[in-house]
């Protein structure tokens, strides 16, 4: 690249001049390319160490004048392609311009103007990119580019210098970290290490220190594990680490790959040597903690934070802490943990204004709300700032009246305590905007057809409980006048404080009247309520009537759903449960349903409208319990896998059992999924509830523990799982709400494990205060930090089960073994994921379907197809390959939707490898009839949709049968999520896979002479690398001659049925002959259609190679019109003439042919560009009479040993695989000849 000249004073230091002129010289680093002796090893290990590497660029230009003595940097490059563009450049622009000044110093001021234009040029062209990162960042870009072959899609995030512990020796170098990949270069005295890891391979991170190793990050892989260790701060790095894998675990879990967040405010500085990218991961980090910790909604971004005091009027105190401000809400966390929290939503603000300083309350700012609550906030240390950014964010708050859950705070307070939310409490009328219309659809959908749309169902369906009137009511009413108490004193709604105490009252038990109240409030869920009012009544709208997997799964489980309780046994609870289950799958389909969404939906409805039933599921589905209610309830496999490690930390002497019983993993889903409510009394867990929507899955995970812990005894005496089962279950049936005003609703679970003696009664309150005595030191930072290494783990297992999965279902109809299979399978993922990394179309990545079956999941494109079968294919073409690639992808797309999946490439793999040489030649065979052979390989678009509609032989039927199942599948994507049709699909699919016969010689079509020229191509190309090279080439000769004998003696049969059935029959060996021949009389209009097909020289050439033509010969060829038309140049010799030559000069004709069969394959390229005239110039040397069929090939190729023992002898494709993985992994580290521009893996 070009630089702003500086000066040098030493032109030859660590430098190689290689070219120089009267004003400019192009130097080479000592130690980069070849040579350099022991200088250019120590150089090229200080620039590795020092990191000059990235400063310094292996080739520079210098500037000078012939008399002076100072040298200027003009441009600099990574590659000796790069230098030499702008040398050039040099030469051809300035060297005759600089040759007319008179003056040095006028040489050299215009060759300074002359850089600093093209760079402010250059600068101008990239400035709509984005963000520029700093110099020494790019430099270090460009030189990992480089050094590891990556394309310029590739971004790197950061770079550290470190060790890589290679045995027991540290190799000091740089550890770059880019969006996909993790890549380390070293180069110490000569020797070189490059390593190459993609996140997705990842499955552990761990930062540790041992005797061996100090303080070290250790990554591990399915095949090894690497050690880096001295790095300058390596919390920063573990760090940033973590955040890429997980990254690229996402990607697998979800195919969400790493988009940049444009929105990010841009630094008023720029930060030195931090790329856009690392400050944009840091700020994804902490808008996950913000959004984590006060539970706000997933589009909420952090703006800045700032430390602060905040004065709290029911203690009289200054709580030192820091506000948080963000477009929509301000946030308070007190230093000491549970001293308070604070949310206020800028909806709510009123006032915002700078208070009087004094000494004890210096810097202060006072925040009003418009339910007349007060916040003093003091010790800002840039308060005017902060103002200014809480007035635009007010500004941009739009002052929209609530959708009208019906829900408002209840009770009337002082001016000190929030009487209720404004958006309920507002008088003003409400605003016109295009949400209102939805918010009238809502009122009448509240008010008229659902009662449940304005109240929890517990109101619907309360009985008539003498409870109410006994102590439990008692308890009850004391409870609501604590929570009254404490209303009055912190304050109701979202502003309210939260503090220890908040805690204690959840963790005496909600009251019922307040219970969903307090749940929207803790879990978030009344911010996204407000923020999107209608929304709701718009979803249940549109998803009504609609059918779908998930509409057929929900009304499956309706019934199943507490069907003790008397709310759901009636069709009032059950359609409420049903729009709300609908609406969700609605909203979010990657979810769609699953099962436990509506055992928890159902609790929710008891207790809140419908309404707030489904913002409740929205905060747990999407929040709280992330990736729990997915097709393979990943999130929850995740807290297991944290459960697990847990109970080894806190209970070691029961882990080993409960490992050896097997039961965590059966336990904790159903506790988790469902949290506890279907496996203890419904007035037991919806405590529990009540304390996860404060806590959070820190809660349950305590409660587990405590369970455990409370039946060690009996669970180290029990002998297998199912006794082990039967203890707990009983324990859990027995777990009972002695507060509860509700009637007992039996419990189904209870009748099953029943014993002799009825075991003690344990009371909830009592379980979840000993939870917290034994295990509160879990933290909530801790668990998140936990949950990143088991979804590691998690996806990982739940990948290598996929890819189980796949090889099994089809290792029974492939030749290959389960190792083979499982070998290609990773390679054929890994191709499939540069797809979604580098592809520029991104085809493959926006086609892959979590819900679709493993098989289906991962598929690739042709470019990609194209790549592989280069390295894999046993039948290597040279520059012909990628030609038979195309060919062969168009043979497995079966579906056409230019994507293939595993099964269809292993099956052509296996065509290749595996099957005796009949099978072989049959996939070769089809590889050059349509629909392999291409349109543009045939003729115009057009015409070959006439040789596609004409042709009725059976493969052609069988095709166009396929097309329109393929577009029949296209019709069902569409349709995918409102009809049934997208798993009858798979089942029809099946069937027919098991229904298909298999395919006969008989069945494959005739071949035209066009079709069997391009047959003849491939395999001149075919054996070019082959030790028998010469054999093989006079073989096909041969085979070649004899089939265009045959060809020619076939269409004299071929026009005689045509006129009289009868003459056909003439003899028995003609009869033979004919009936071959006969298809061809329909075959003969759709060739006809061909003649004018584009051929190039060399096809020409080697017809008439084929026939050892002299020149005059050709000339007749190319004048002829006789009555068997002017079609194969064998027509023109005799029998005996072929006879007496095959022996001589079919084999001088080897020689010729082997030399024209690099130039048939490099002018393969120009086919389809010169179509026009190579069709008028060549058209009429084809015979569009002419066929021979795929026994007549097959008979041919028999008769030759040298063609039969290439087609039978066995090759290894596990070789082929560890050659293609070293390719992935085979980066260029020189920079003496030019870069390859793409990477095949």
């Amino acid at each position: 690249m070009w630089l702003g000249p500086e000066e040098v004073l030493l032109a030859n230091a660590l430098w190689v001049t290689e070219r120089a002129n009267p004003f400019f010289l192009l130097q080479r680093r000592r130690g980069h390319g070849k040579g350099g002796g022991l200088t250019g090893l120590l150089v090229g290990t200080l620039d590795v160490v020092l990191d000059s590497s990235a400063r310094v660029a292996p080739y520079r230009i210098l500037h000078q004048t012939q008399d002076s003595q100072i040298y200027w940097v003009v441009a600099c490059g990574s590659s000796r392609k790069e230098i030499t563009k702008h040398w050039e450049w040099l030469e051809n622009n300035l060297l005759q311009t600089l040759s007319i000044f008179d003056n040095e110093e006028d040489i050299t001021t215009f060759v300074k103007g002359k850089i600093h234009g093209i760079i402010a040029e250059e600068n101008k062209n990239q400035q709509p990119h984005g963000e520029e990162d700093p110099g020494k960042f790019k430099e270090a870009e460009l030189k990992m580019r480089k050094q590891f072959g990556m394309p310029e899609v590739e971004k790197l995030v950061n770079y550290y210098s470190c060790s890589y512990w290679k045995g027991r020796v540290p190799r000091q170098g740089w550890l770059y970290l880019t969006v996909n990949h993790l890549c380390f270069y070293s180069f110490l005295l000569g020797k070189e290490v490059t390593l190459v890891v993609q996140w997705v391979d990842v499955i552990q991170l761990e930062k540790n220190a041992t005797l061996l190793f100090p303080e070290c990050i250790k990554v591990s892989t399915r095949d090894s594990e690497l050690y880096f260790s001295m790095f300058l701060n390596i919390n920063e790095t573990f760090k940033l680490m973590e955040q890429l894998a997980n990254i690229a675990m996402r990607q697998l879990l979800d195919n969400e790959g790493f988009l940049e967040d444009k929105s990010l405010p841009k630094p008023s500085k720029p930060l030195k040597n931090i790329s856009a990218l690392k400050r944009n991961l840091d700020a994804r980090a902490k808008n996950d903690w913000y959004r984590a910790t006060f539970r706000l909604p997933k589009d909420e971004r952090l703006d800045g934070h700032t430390d602060c005091t905040l004065w709290t009027p029911f203690n009289k105190m200054h709580i030192p802490g820091q506000m948080f401000v963000s477009n929509n809400y301000i946030c308070f966390a007190s230093k000491a943990e549970e001293a308070c929290h604070l949310i206020i939503p800028l909806r709510e603000v009123a006032i915002v204004e700078k208070a009087d300083s004094s000494s004890v309350l210096p810097r202060p700012l006072s925040i009003s709300t418009k339910s007349k609550m007060t916040f003093l906030f003091a010790n800002l240390k840039d308060r005017d700032f902060l103002v200014q950014r809480i007035s635009d964010f007010l500004q941009k708050t739009p002052s929209k009246k609530s959708g009208g859950s019906g829900r408002t705070w209840k009770g009337n307070f002082s001016d000190n305590g929030c009487e209720e939310f404004p958006e309920l409490a507002s008088s003003s009328p409400p605003a016109v905007s295009p949400t209102s219309t939805l918010n009238n659809q809502l009122v009448s959908f509240c008010a008229g057809e659902v009662p449940t749309a304005s109240q929890g169902l517990l109101k619907l369906f309360r009985r008539n409980s003498e409870e109410l009137l006994g102590p439990k009511g008692a308890k009850e009413k004391m409870k609501e006048e604590s929570w009254n108490i404490h209303f009055f004193e912190y304050g109701r709604g979202m502003c309210m404080y939260r503090t220890a105490k908040t805690r204690e009252l959840v963790l005496k038990g909600i009251p019922e009247n307040l219970r969903g109240e307090l749940w929207l409030l803790f879990s978030g869920a009344w911010n996204e309520m407000v923020t999107f009012p209608g929304y709701y009544a718009e979803l249940v709208e549109k998803s009504m009537g609609k059918y779908s997997l998930a509409t057929e799964e929900i009304e499956r489980d309706l019934h199943r759903s507490m069907p003790e309780h008397p709310a759901f046994q009636n069709e009032l609870g059950i359609a409420a449960l049903r729009r709300v289950l609908t609406a969700y799958a609605f909203r979010n389909p990657a979810i769609g349903y699953c099962q436990a969404m509506n055992i928890v939906t159902s609790v929710l409805l008891l207790y809140c409208n419908e309404e707030e039933a489904f913002w409740l599921l929205v905060a747990l589905c999407e929040r709280m319990l992330p990736d729990y209610y997915n097709s393979r309830v990943v999130g929850a496999l995740v807290d297991q896998g944290i459960f697990e490690e847990f109970t080894r930390d806190y209970l070691p002497q029961l882990s080993e059992k409960m490992q050896e019983l097997g039961v965590i993993s059966t336990i904790s889903l159903s506790w988790f999924l469902t949290l506890f409510l279907s496996v203890m009394p419904f007035e037991s867990a919806v405590v529990i509830v009540d304390c996860f929507f404060y806590e959070g899955i820190k809660l349950i995970l305590q409660v587990s523990l405590a369970i455990l812990d409370a039946n060690m005894e009996k669970l180290l005496n029990c002998c297998d799982e199912g006794e082990a089962m039967t203890v707990l279950g009983r324990y859990l049936d027995n777990v009972v709400n002695r507060q509860s005003v509700s009637p007992p609703i039996p419990h189904l679970h209870a009748l099953l494990t029943s014993g002799d003696e009825p075991p003690l009664e344990v009371d909830i309150f009592e379980l979840i205060k000993t939870s917290y005595e034994k295990f509160s030191n879990l933290r909530t930072d801790d668990i998140e930090q936990m949950r990143f290494k088991q979804r590691l783990k998690v996806i990982q297992s739940l990948e290598d089960t996929a890819k189980r999965s796949v090889v099994r279902a089809i290792s029974g109809d492939i030749g290959f073994s389960m190792e083979e299979l499982e070998e290609l399978y990773m390679v054929f993922k890994a191709k499939h994921l540069m797809s979604c990394y580098w592809g520029s179309s991104r085809t493959a990545a926006a086609h892959r379907d979590q819900s679709l079956p493993y098989l289906e999941q991962y598929r690739i494109g042709l470019e990609q197809f194209r790549e592989l079968f280069a390295s894999l294919t046993p039948w290597s073409c040279g520059l012909h390959t990628p030609v038979l690639a195309g060919r062969m992808f168009r043979l497995l797309d079966e579906n056409r939707d230019s994507l293939i999946n595993f099964k269809e490439f292993v099956t052509g793999m296996s065509g290749m490898y595996h099957g005796d040489l009949t099978e072989k030649l049959k996939l070769l065979y089809k590889l050059h009839l349509p629909p392999a052979l291409s349109s543009e390989e045939a003729e115009s678009a057009l015409e070959a949709t006439s040789y596609f509609t004409e042709d009725i032989t059976t493969e052609e039927a069988a095709t166009q049968e396929e097309r329109e199942g393929g577009n029949g599948d296209s019709k069902e994507k569409e349709e995918k999520g409102t009809s049934p049709q997208d798993y009858r699909y798979y089942l029809r699919m099946w069937a027919k896979e098991k229904n298909s016969k298999k395919e006969t010689v008989k069945d494959l079509p005739k071949m035209n002479q066009e079709q069997f020229i391009e047959l003849c191509k491939t395999l001149y190309n075919m054996f070019g690398e082959d030790p028998v090279e010469q054999e093989l080439y006079h073989a096909i000769a041969t085979v070649a001659s004899l089939l265009l004998q045959i060809g020619e003696v076939g269409k004299k049969f071929s026009n005689r049925p045509m006129k009289k059935a009868e003459d056909c029959k003439l003899n028995n060996a003609q009869d033979a002959v004919s009936e071959e021949a006969s298809p061809m009389s329909e075959h003969n209009q759709n060739s006809a259609a061909e003649q004018r097909s584009q051929i190039d020289p060399e096809e020409r050439a080697f017809g008439d190679i084929q026939a050892g033509k002299t020149q005059q010969e050709k000339q007749t060829l190319g004048d002829g019109d006789g009555g068997e038309g002017p079609g194969s140049p064998i027509q023109l010799l005799s029998d005996d003439e072929t006879k007496d030559d095959m022996s001589m000069s079919s084999y001088s004709m080897v020689s010729t042919g082997s030399l024209q069969c690099e130039d048939i394959a490099d002018d393969t390229v120009l086919v389809g560009c010169e179509a026009s005239s190579s069709a008028a110039r060549y058209g009429s040397t084809i015979d569009t009479d002419w066929s021979i069929s795929f026994e007549q090939v097959l008979a041919s190729m028999l008769t030759e040993t040298a063609l039969v023992n290439y087609f039978e002898k066995k090759v290894d494709i596990s070789l082929k695989i560890k050659e293609q993985k070293k390719v992935e992994r085979q980066f260029s580290s020189s920079s003496d000849y030019e870069l390859s521009s793409s990477v095949s893996g």
